[in-house]
């Protein structure tokens, strides 16, 4: 039975969809069955893994919708043990349409109830909204992993997150975990980056990742050749750091 992962952070621009696509290639090469769904209307971890967003067939928005089985619309990834159920703009008005739609909240759960035995892990990524997709990703996810940038408003928007975590808990998926907080974008020149460390790790103990993943050229460049960054450059120390991420998550290392 698949290990569901959601991964969210209303905040934009922290290394969520890269944490998604780097995350699920570093277990697929530790040859853990993974899927990977995007499910963001930007379609950036789609594209992240070579999948061409806007020529591709069916997505996510016709599996929400109950158009499409999971497994008719799930693509194969460059990596074996990698596939993806992807996006694309369309997925947009899936926030609309599923407004009156009975148990809206749950589509996305009840759609992975039949290929959770085919995996072994299932990243979600989430778009940068706590709306009506992140609450399906979160109500059919087992845990909840969230990025938090380096820098000085790296708190701001943390509690609504939280509160939205809580508020899932109680109302849609009691068995919803935190998997831990993910140190990105780190730059060990700036006096900030270390400080916001601290204080995270002071402030969540044993919920923070031990590895922090840094500032990295060739991370940021991977999705541009549509591959995950151990493709790209696995001696980076982007690839390196979210390899070790996997380890830890397959491990069971302790956080903190």
């Amino acid at each position: 039975m698949a290990r569901v992962i959601a991964i969210a952070n209303q905040k934009g621009g922290v290394g969520k969809t890269t944490t998604a696509v780097n995350l699920s290639a570093s277990l697929a090469v530790a040859e853990k069955r993974t899927l990977l769904i995007d499910m963001d209307p930007q379609a950036n971890a789609s594209s992240g893994l070579n999948i061409d967003k806007i020529n591709v067939i069916s997505t996510v928005y016709s599996v929400l919708l109950g158009e499409k089985k999971a497994l008719e619309v799930i693509c194969r990834g460059e990596l074996e043990y990698l596939d993806v159920l992807p996006s694309n703009t369309d997925l947009a008005g899936a926030e609309v349409e599923l407004i009156d739609a009975e148990n809206r909240e749950q589509q996305l759960r009840l759609a992975l109830e039949g290929i959770k035995d085919e995996y072994e892990y299932i990243i979600i990524d989430c778009p940068p909204s706590l709306g009506l997709l992140t609450i399906n990703a979160l109500t059919a996810a087992d845990s909840v992993l969230v990025p938090l940038q380096c820098e000085f408003y790296a708190m701001e928007g943390l509690g609504q997150l939280m509160h939205t975590i809580r508020l899932v808990q109680h109302e849609l998926n009691r068995d919803l975990k935190l998997e831990g907080i993910l140190l990105t974008m780190f730059d060990g020149r700036n006096n900030i980056c270390h400080q916001v460390c601290q204080e995270i790790r002071q402030h969540f103990g044993d919920k923070v990742f031990n590895v922090v993943v840094p500032r990295n050229v060739r991370l940021s460049e991977a999705p541009s050749f549509g591959k995950p960054a151990l493709l790209y450059d696995i001696a980076s120390r982007g690839a390196q750091s979210y390899m070790e991420l996997a380890e830890e998550m397959v491990t069971g290392g302790t956080h903190g």
